[in-house]
């Protein structure tokens, strides 16, 4: 549960602003937190206890304007309040602090790694991901996690967040027609989640394989059966020249019975 010393008449979220109306200046911003949530739609399909929310104002005090971060991620609250979702996230109504924050670093830098960065520390989110592929000396990808009050710079890629179950990390791939560098989940054994698309590809694939191994199962079936009807052929054939030689040295023996020879003293 959430500690403030608010005002104890608060605004709701249906009251409040639900957008900064701050424009995101670049496509990168609404793109790769869309790939994050798709995936997690598929991976926490079952799951009613998570909320991840893009460009939506996290309000921590009726009085000041909220946080838009780029991406959001909560645990523990409900995912869907009613038909018509969440205007906004409004702490004191939620009582859940975010525990991942994401911003995507736009052609306009917007202090990501300054105030934005103390801002999240002291309202205690645990990761903070910041995202710039136009860095060249450092790395793309930062995860900060909040350590004793202060953000500790987590190395490697991805990096495990054991709070979440889910790694974060940064791979080329393709999403949306566009080949790229992007951001994705991964497991604890930094195995990649698959996308949507890559799920449905990979699922087609499965499909056509099966039926492929149907189809080789059938041709077999249908050559074991004309085998089979090859040595039923053949054992008919031969019954049929077993029956003719019968008929011959039945034939053989009525013969020599009518000459006066009896075809059991020959040897």
């Amino acid at each position: 549960m959430l500690q403030y010393n608010l005002p104890r008449n608060l605004p709701s979220a249906d009251e409040l602003p639900d957008s900064d109306e701050t424009p995101v200046d670049n496509e990168l911003q609404e793109l790769i937190p869309g790939l994050l949530k798709a995936i997690l739609l598929i991976l926490w399909a079952e799951r009613m206890d998570w909320f991840f929310g893009i460009d939506m104002g996290i309000y921590h005090h009726p009085d000041e304007p909220p946080i838009v971060p780029d991406a959001f991620l909560s645990l523990g609250v409900e995912r869907f309040y009613d038909e018509e979702l969440r205007p906004s996230y409004v702490l004191w109504d939620e009582n859940v602090m975010p525990l991942f924050v994401l911003e995507v670093v736009s052609p306009t830098y917007r202090k990501e790694y300054s105030t934005k960065l103390d801002t999240y520390q002291a309202l205690g989110v645990l990761y903070y991901v910041i995202y710039s592929s136009r860095r060249r000396r450092k790395p793309h990808l930062e995860v900060h996690k909040l350590v004793n009050g202060k953000y500790e710079l987590q190395s490697g890629n991805p990096v495990w967040m054991p709070e979440i179950s889910l790694g974060i990390g940064c791979e080329r791939g393709s999403y949306s027609g566009v080949t790229r560098e992007w951001l994705y989940w991964y497991d604890a054994d930094g195995k990649r989640y698959l996308t949507p698309e890559e799920l449905v590809k990979e699922s087609a694939q499965r499909a056509q394989q099966e039926s492929q191994r149907a189809q080789q199962e059938s041709q077999r079936a249908q050559q074991e059966s004309q085998r089979a009807q090859q040595e039923a052929q053949r054992a008919q054939q031969e019954a049929q020249r077993a029956q003719q030689e019968s008929q011959r040295a039945d034939r053989l023996a009525q013969r020599l019975r009518e000459l006066g020879i009896d075809p059991d003293n020959l040897s």
